[in-house]
């Protein structure tokens, strides 16, 4: 993309027919965090270019600071609306290097956590992408089941958000006796609360106007920039690592892959509309084959023991206090595992070096590719259409500058 002067020293003097326009932050989560600037001809946008970059979360560097187990707290902090998707990424990359098997039960688990988070995350989108348009009784339905979903995070995991309830391995901890009636009760609810949402938005004419042939993305553009999850697929790119590259027993799930056919925002919001459906349609399907058995893999130097087997047994003291105070090895190499996070691919590419901490961690993010579609949506456009094209990609900006 180039720096803003960059950009700003491509226009040629004495231009007088456009002019450079500052926009942003137009929603709350993009206060000096993004802005975009724009060159305009009236209400037309000649060019755009989103200007990045102000977190500096340093998080792909910190890792290397820390000992493997360490880094699940920090992948929480990339995209902030699903943690779970990012906690399972780093461990299956980890996992890999380690050669473990999973247990089946953590397996199911992970999926069941993960699609919750997917139906999360997509909420908050939902929600604050209509209230961008101007439509608010969406967003307070959103919250009000995103509130339900928080709450089942809360009961597993202790946290609402940051929950790092994935651990090398496996789970930090078993699941609450009632969560899965928790859990049940949600699942049973909530196809009628996708209902209410499209009965609000699919056909009304405000939305329709504001969204449909706006911000255009054709699928081949889309493949180019590197674009992925509904972004793409609601250009029609029918690619979903979930189905075409199986990992964390998704082989196991049946679903559908929504598709849009004319890319612009109404598709997009279309197709995420859908993958709710499906989601949820999965998470059911968790529910009702969840397997018994143990929750963490059979690997004393890796895992932590449980606290009873602390209290009794010296060894499992001993593995406590060696993989607490010197972490354990990984094997010497270098692997990538990407998942489909509600943004598309989020990949994480980690070196070993064959000590306890990690020689480089790298994060492949979806948010970062899928913002460079802006320019080819915008581009030829009107300035009020921006706002809903930014919110159609559903950036999240840890997401974006690590």
């Amino acid at each position: 993309m180039g720096t803003v002067g960059q950009y700003v020293a491509t226009l040629e003097p004495g231009e007088d027919r456009t002019m450079i326009l500052n926009m942003g932050p137009q929603h709350p989560s993009t206060h000096g965090v993004l802005r975009l600037v724009l060159e305009i001809d009236g209400e037309t946008i000649v060019r755009i270019m989103p200007d990045i970059g102000f977190l500096h979360t340093g998080i792909e560097k910190t890792t290397e600071a820390k000992f493997y187990q360490q880094v699940v707290p920090l992948t929480d902090r990339i995209d902030y609306l699903c943690p779970l998707t990012n906690n399972l990424a780093y461990c299956l990359a980890v996992e890999k290097l380690l050669g473990l098997e999973i247990p089946k039960r953590a397996v199911w688990m992970r999926v069941m956590l993960n699609e919750l988070s997917r139906i999360s995350s997509h909420l908050v989108w939902l929600g604050t992408h209509a209230m961008d348009i101007g439509a608010m009784t969406v967003f307070l339905y959103c919250m009000r089941e995103r509130e339900d979903i928080l709450r089942i995070f809360e009961m597993v995991s202790g946290q609402r958000m940051m929950t790092s309830y994935f651990r090398i391995g496996g789970l930090a901890m078993e699941a609450p006796l009632d969560l899965f009636e928790r859990v049940k009760h949600f699942a049973d609810r909530f196809p009628e609360r996708i209902n209410e949402y499209e009965n609000l938005l699919t056909a009304n004419p405000i939305w329709m106007d504001r969204t449909k042939g706006v911000g255009k993305l054709s699928a081949e553009d889309a493949i180019a920039l590197g674009a992925t999850g509904p972004t793409a697929r609601g250009s029609g790119v029918d690619w979903d690592l979930r189905r075409d590259m199986p990992y964390s027993g998704y082989e196991n799930f049946s679903f559908k892959v929504p598709l849009g056919k004319n890319g612009d925002v109404y598709d997009r919001y279309l197709c995420r509309v859908e993958e709710l459906r499906e989601s949820i349609g999965m998470v059911q399907q968790a529910l009702q084959g969840m397997p018994e058995g143990p929750i963490k893999a059979d690997a004393p130097k890796v895992v932590l023991p449980d606290r009873e087997k602390m209290k009794t047994q010296m060894e499992s003291l001993i593995y406590h206090f060696k993989i607490v105070t010197e972490g354990f090895t990984v094997p010497a190499g270098e692997v990538y595992q990407g998942v489909e996070s509600p943004r598309g691919e989020m990949g994480y590419f980690v070196v070993s070096d064959g000590t306890a901490k990690p020689y480089r961690v790298h994060m492949r993010s979806p948010s970062l590719a899928n913002l460079s579609t802006l320019s080819v949506m915008c581009e030829g456009g009107l300035i009020a259409d921006v706002v809903a094209a930014v919110g159609s990609i559903d950036i999240i900006l840890g997401d974006v500058d690590r």
